[in-house]
């Protein structure tokens, strides 16, 4: 039986970590995907690679999967089960969440490693 479909984006995105006092560009806010988290010591933005801003540390070329969703916030265990399948691969994963799914970025060139693994473990892949 198979688990979770997850959806590839086409697009390259860049993880950036900023000041923790430092405004949000307003372009950032115009992209069609994007991910803000600020804590007491950072603010980190994930946006299209294409998109430059100023940034403490950027980490380039990350690519997404997306978990399918709408996903019950009930639900246990999926990301727990994704980043295991991943970490048994050797693949290095960085994770955001919404209310309605997750979504796991992991380094382009280890895309194909990432989703050969999925697969293996019984999870859809789509582009």
């Amino acid at each position: 039986m198979s688990k979770q479909t997850l959806k590839v984006l086409e697009e390259t995105f860049a993880i950036h970590s900023l000041d923790v006092e430092s405004d949000i560009p307003s372009k950032v806010l115009e992209c069609p995907l994007f991910f803000i988290a600020k804590t007491l010591d950072e603010l980190s933005i994930v946006i299209p690679q294409s998109l430059r801003i100023g940034a403490v540390e950027t980490d380039f070329d990350w690519r997404v999967l997306e978990v399918l969703g709408p996903l019950n916030l009930s639900l246990v265990g999926i990301m727990a089960e994704i980043s295991g399948v991943l970490a048994k691969a050797k693949v290095s994963i960085f994770i955001v969440s919404t209310f309605d799914t997750d979504f796991v970025l992991v380094k382009n060139a280890q895309l194909e490693q990432a989703k050969l693994a999925l697969i293996k473990d019984d999870y859809r892949i789509t582009n």
